[in-house]
């Protein structure tokens, strides 16, 4: 009786192992799966007084506020719309029941509360279908670089050639990129290169470059390089692979490395 007793709650001691495991397993996946959704909303701002914040995303535009009947807001993501001759995109859309128009500006603005300073200004005029005015409201916010492209990447293609060692000295060119810093640095082919990141949903810019002074060698392929990185406007990821392209086609293509 003794033994059987021993084996019946050696029994359940495993159960219960196996069953706390699952749950941690289920809360990793959860936690995943929020990380992947956030990931998706590339533009945020936030306004004070009545407290309001907005994600603009790949899916979806969400509004929430403290104001009533306007605290939880979805629409549809929309196509933004340049303003001719001004640095100002707006975006429009509509659900069952509200409408909404934003308008971002490329200028800094200051938050009212903390003081911080973003990069760009946002206006918001806001009405359910019932209302017969809109509600203007103002604040400022930031795009958020895409999360996938912070790593380091080495260059495989060149202005739509594979490059070898012997096109460089030394090494192959490669550049780090810091999402949440918006910069990156790395080595060009001869020389160390940093500089900054200007992004915008799937508009990318490689800034403000600069470069150690080491003399290179005839044939090395760093300015070439350097150039195609400055030329480049928009990017893809694919197969833990980055390429950089601009209206006139692909100019770089880097593979992902640990």
């Amino acid at each position: 009786m003794k033994k059987y007793l021993i084996l019946l709650i050696t029994i359940s001691l495993v159960y219960s192992c196996k069953s706390i495991k699952t749950k941690n397993s289920n809360s990793n996946t959860t936690s995943e799966n929020t990380s992947e959704e956030d990931s998706i909303t590339y533009f945020k701002a936030t306004g004070n007084e009545p407290f309001w914040e907005l994600k603009i995303g790949m899916e979806k535009i969400v509004f929430t506020s403290l104001i009533q009947g306007k605290e939880n807001l979805s629409f549809s993501s929309a196509k933004p719309i340049r303003a001719i001759g001004a640095n100002i995109k707006s975006y429009k859309a509509t659900n069952a029941g509200s409408s909404i128009l934003i308008s971002i500006q490329h200028t800094d603005c200051q938050n009212s509360m903390s003081g911080a300073i973003s990069p760009y200004k946002v206006s918001i005029e806001i009405k359910n279908n019932t209302e017969a005015n809109y509600q203007k409201i103002e604040g400022c916010g930031k795009y958020i670089t895409d999360y996938r492209l912070h790593d380091i990447w080495v260059l495989e293609e060149l202005n739509g050639y594979k490059i070898f060692i012997t096109d460089f000295q030394k090494e192959l060119p490669r550049v780090e990129i810091h999402a949440e810093e918006n910069r990156f640095m790395g080595f060009g082919g001869c020389n160390s290169i940093s500089g900054s990141l200007f992004f915008e949903n799937d508009f990318l810019k490689f800034n403000n470059i600069t470069s150690t002074l080491m003399a290179c060698a005839e044939n090395n392929k760093e300015d070439k390089f350097v150039k195609a990185l400055q030329n480049s406007t928009t990017y893809s990821i694919k197969n833990n692979r980055l390429t950089l392209s601009n209206p006139s086609g692909k100019l770089l293509v880097f593979r992902k490395v640990d």
